[in-house]
């Protein structure tokens, strides 16, 4: 018999609101995949954004907790490990892997683009500039974020729901402008120094892996297994958000939001003991949930 993997799984909310049914059901998912392959599950507070309160996150796990989810280790907080993003970032950029760019979005969304790639995707207007023109852009005063100088156009990841999905790599943000770790920068880091190999998460973040999946390779990092799964929707076909009619624990209590989220899934359960025998992931509806309010 093979041995179970060593790597973990992981839910990784942004504390800017109260999770809502949505953020539930998908740390729900989560905590399933990673039990049921017997990794451990992690818990990871995505706080780099200055919308982030700690307030929030503390209420964010107090939900958690409280639905089922159980995690092996102390939360990890992604403001309190800037060293490691930043001695990447400069591995990066010593590897002539980053260049300067002084583009606003609108500059971005208005420049010409290759026929395949997607809007905003980056067009490389600051990847060659002269050194003479680059002094030109410092001079504006514009602080410059730093883009990765990708050297692939696309890249393709396997996904346990989506099957081999290929998507654009363009040369991405790594630090913003305000001098931030970038997102795409901050969970590949994360993920491969915290020993998660297993990525669970909306399936509205299916087009990010391709450039996460692309830059952990470049970083020598190992390759995540992916799970995109569907999310939950309103009855207009919007995906849920506190202004779209999203509702909190708070408002719907435990037990009917637990009820709630083993019924959409089809396997109606106590509590997570018993949806975890009950979890198989070829059953995992493939299409978004639509909640509709009794």
């Amino acid at each position: 018999m093979s041995s179970p993997p060593s790597g973990a799984g992981r839910f990784a909310p942004s504390p800017s609101a109260d999770l809502h049914i949505g953020n539930l059901r998908t740390a729900v998912l989560a905590w399933l995949f990673a039990r049921s392959t017997g990794r451990r599950f992690l818990i990871r507070i995505e706080d780099l954004d200055d919308r982030t309160h700690d307030d929030v996150a503390r209420q964010q796990l107090t939900d958690l907790a409280a639905i089922g989810v159980t995690w092996d280790d102390q939360p990890q907080w992604q403001s309190r490990q800037r060293q490691r993003y930043d001695a990447v970032i400069v591995r990066l950029a010593d590897q002539g892997l980053a260049y300067e760019c002084y583009c606003s979005r609108k500059d971005i969304l208005s420049a010409p683009r290759a026929p395949h790639a997607p809007e905003g995707a980056y067009p490389g207007t600051c990847r060659e500039l002269s050194d003479a023109e680059r002094a030109t852009k410092r001079e504006t005063g514009r602080p410059p974020a730093l883009r990765l100088r990708a050297e692939a156009d696309e890249y393709t990841v396997t996904d346990l729901v989506h099957g081999s999905y290929t998507g654009v790599v363009d040369d991405f943000v790594v630090r913003r402008g305000d001098g931030v770790p970038a997102y795409n920068l901050a969970v590949v880091v994360d993920d491969a120094l915290s020993g998660i190999d297993q990525v669970v998460r909306g399936d509205d973040l299916l087009s990010s892996s391709p450039r996460q999946s692309y830059l952990a390779n470049l970083l020598g990092y190992p390759q995540p297994v992916y799970a995109h799964v569907p999310l939950v929707i309103n009855a207009e076909g919007k995906r849920m958000a506190k202004r779209d009619g999203a509702v909190t624990l708070a408002e719907l209590g435990v037990a009917e939001a637990f009820g709630l989220i083993t019924k959409s899934l089809s396997w109606p359960a106590a509590d997570m003991a018993d949806l975890l025998r009950q979890f198989d992931p070829a059953a995992l509806p493939r299409q978004p949930w639509i909640y509709q309010p009794a």
